[in-house]
């Protein structure tokens, strides 16, 4: 989560290792947690329930 704009927004990001040139490219931003379930089913095969385990 990262204040942007003045607003809190929830942001899926992908990594590039530094190896590659290291980066990021920004999947999607959203502003709630039901949107951010939705972006993680269309884009990555981790759900909510993963990234509470995994932090």
């Amino acid at each position: 989560m990262e204040l942007i704009r003045g607003r809190y927004r929830y942001r899926l990001v992908h990594r590039y290792p530094a190896e590659h040139g290291g980066g990021a490219n920004v999947v999607g931003e959203v502003a709630s947690v039901a949107e951010l379930e939705l972006l993680l089913r269309r884009y990555a095969p981790v759900g909510l329930a993963d990234l509470r385990e995994a932090a």
